[in-house]
């Protein structure tokens, strides 16, 4: 893909964004002014050491967090204006989510598992047809405890998409994982941007994982140090763990 065709849209903008932590008389300047503009169809890796700013940006973006001061926009909707239950819309609706930890619910089924997202989402696709993206078409009925690490991220992923969200954010996914079962995972993730268009940001300490994105953004105390663009991107199973 090339940066034309990834710039047809801005879907989320930073103006500015600082987050200032606070614990009595001690303050931790979390972000300093990060301007930050992802697009329809890209794929971003957010790279920098712990305590850089991913994590807290990352949460901003997706509306679980609010900055300090600076602006937020979603297309043309500025987020940071929104109220809490705004907020909560915004997140149900545009925003799909994976995390390190699967999180996912020991009592349900994978089917099951998706589907709690499916019964809230305003279009979302049918709890088979995520699971069948992401591979899983043999484990639908299977619990938590009878797959592998591997499969419940990818149970994630799957939930994390089903209600076709224009953003998906990812803190870590394979941070768990061995590299095999991390390249099927990044392979999951890499097939889904292709394919739906979400613009997506994923967070990684493994520098490999860079080359499989269009752009790369370096983060170091809370700002925007380096920004790379892949001429050439990698697959998954190129990467070096």
């Amino acid at each position: 893909m090339t940066t034309r065709d990834i710039d047809t849209g801005v879907v989320l903008r930073t103006e500015r964004i600082a987050k200032v932590y606070r614990s009595g008389a001690v303050e931790v300047q979390a972000l300093r002014g990060v301007d930050l503009s992802l697009f329809e169809g890209e794929m971003v890796v957010l790279l920098g050491a712990s305590g850089s700013g991913k994590s807290t940006l990352l949460n901003i973006l997706g509306g679980l967090d609010t900055p300090t001061s600076g602006r937020v926009f979603f297309r043309d909707r500025e987020l940071t204006r929104l109220s809490d239950a705004a907020l909560t819309a915004f997140r149900r609706d545009h925003v799909g989510f994976v995390f390190q930890f699967y999180n996912l619910v020991p009592s349900l089924t994978a089917r099951e598992n998706v589907a709690m997202v499916t019964e809230i989402a305003s279009r979302p696709m049918r709890p088979e047809e995520a699971l069948e993206r992401v591979g899983l078409s043999a484990r639908m009925d299977h619990f938590p405890a009878e797959l592998s690490g591997g499969e419940q991220q990818r149970v994630a992923i799957a939930r994390a998409i089903a209600k076709r969200p224009e953003i998906l954010l990812c803190d870590e996914p394979t941070g768990a994982l061995d590299s095999r079962t991390g390249v099927t995972v990044l392979d999951a993730l890499v097939e889904i941007n292709r394919d739906l268009g979400a613009a997506t940001a994923l967070i990684t300490h493994n520098a490999g994982i860079r080359k499989i994105a269009h752009r790369v953004i370096c983060l170091a105390d809370g700002r925007i140090v380096r920004e790379e663009r892949n001429a050439a991107r990698i697959a998954p199973s190129e990467v070096t763990w």
